[in-house]
């Protein structure tokens, strides 16, 4: 039976790979059928109806209010122009030097990677950011991947995804906290080394993402003119009182909330302020929020005793326990979690990483740093997510194109973090 519930995952990546069914519905049936397959009953304890669907949909409950919150606070970022204020800035401090403004708006992209992933966070920091670096003399595809990467060095400082990882694979957020301080040094070399290699390999070319800039209309916060300086701290208060007092993920997200609605709108303004932008942080939130209840529901599916007993043998006889082939198999697999491939932990790698915890073949700690590790390549180079399809089609060139130049450099933060976990963890 294990056999056949690798077979139906496979079909299952397929459905995802060919885009014959959207990633959270193909979970949710991949799921259901998982569940009949290990002998699930209709209802009871342990069954399709109560246990998988009903237990499994709100198991990630509190990521979707961190995901919602995340989101709410990229809206103001938005609105209130702290975001194009941050990059405005960094571009004029930077001048006509193409190198400098690439790294700028690395920075910037790296701080509001740390509020908001996907498609928001490369909008808020290339919007302004890709043009700026194109105009200078950044090639296209170097402009694009500087975005992406600047995003990677803040995922692991990403609040929703601590909570993400913390209730899907059942570690404490300290546990969490911990190894993604420790993936980061590697994020952000891989980003410098991205920017100082391509800026000066490429060379400069002078062009203009003109389709891109026609398409985008000049913004009502724009008119208004910048936000001021002490608001532009607004992405890094969450970070803060999370990392630095080790506050809860949403009282910190709040906080980020609320501080960046005081430090730019009037009294009067504040409360139409924050039902629009929450009402728009709904809508940016709803894809991920879905993705989360299709996942929520696979990792119950996955978990149930028929399954595991099922999947337990086979799971173990192909999972390396040396520290060595640890890392070299699971570095050799790093493309597996493209095109939402099955170590996409996204999509059927959470359902993986759950079987892996499960079976007891490796502590929830190690499945934590393969997952966060593949997660830092998926961010960046995957050409089906939503930050790298925006970020290349606004610079003008192909989500392919932007795969093939930064796979490298976030392929060595998938070894370095997977060689953290074979040290620490195995």
């Amino acid at each position: 039976m294990g056999v056949v519930i690798l077979l139906v995952m496979a079909a299952g990546v397929g459905l995802m790979l060919t885009r014959r069914l959207p990633t959270a519905f193909a979970l949710v049936l991949l799921a259901v059928v998982i569940a009949f397959l290990a002998g699930a009953p209709l209802t009871g304890k342990n069954s399709v109806l109560d246990t998988v669907l009903q237990e499994g949909a709100p198991t990630l409950a509190a990521t979707m209010i961190a995901i919602i919150l995340g989101s709410w606070l990229g809206k103001l970022l938005d609105e209130t122009g702290i975001a194009g204020t941050l990059v405005r800035k960094i571009v004029e401090f930077g001048g006509d030097r193409p190198t400098v403004v690439a790294l700028g708006v690395l920075a910037v992209s790296a701080l509001v990677g740390t509020v908001t992933g996907s498609a928001p966070a490369a909008m808020l920091a290339g919007i302004i950011g890709i043009p700026a670096m194109i105009a200078v003399g950044v090639p296209k595809v170097t402009a694009a991947g500087t975005v992406l990467m600047g995003i990677a060095v803040g995922i692991p400082f990403e609040l929703p995804l601590w909570q993400f990882f913390s209730t899907a694979l059942e570690l404490p957020v300290p546990t969490v906290r911990g190894f993604m301080v420790k993936l980061f040094p590697f994020a952000l070399a891989a980003a410098l080394a991205f920017v100082l290699v391509e800026t000066r390999r490429r060379g400069t070319e002078h062009a203009w993402s003109l389709k891109s800039v026609e398409a985008k209309p000049r913004s009502r916060r724009a008119d208004l003119g910048d936000a001021p300086w002490y608001a532009l701290l607004a992405p890094a208060v969450p970070l803060v009182l999370a990392l630095g007092f080790e506050l809860a993920i949403i009282p910190s997200l709040l906080a980020g909330v609320l501080y960046a609605l005081a430090t730019t709108t009037r009294p009067g303004g504040m409360n139409k302020r924050l039902l629009r932008t929450l009402y728009g942080g709904f809508e940016v939130a709803a894809p991920p929020i879905a993705l989360f209840i299709a996942i929520g529901i696979l990792l119950a599916a996955v978990k149930l005793p028929g399954a595991v007993d099922a999947l337990e043998p086979l799971v173990k006889a192909v999972s390396p326990q040396n520290p060595v082939l640890f890392v070299l198999v699971f570095t050799l697999l790093v493309p597996l979690c493209l095109y939402r491939g099955p170590l996409n932990v996204f999509g059927l790698g959470a359902g993986i990483a759950g079987v892996l915890i499960a079976t007891g073949i490796y502590p929830a700690a190690a499945v934590l740093g393969m997952a966060t590790s593949y997660n830092q390549v998926f961010g960046v180079a995957d050409p089906t997510s939503t930050q790298t399809v925006w970020s290349a089609q606004y610079a003008g060139v192909t989500p392919q194109q932007v795969m093939v130049r930064t796979l490298p450099y976030v392929w060595a933060v998938a070894l370095g973090g997977l060689c953290v976990t074979a040290a620490t963890r195995l």
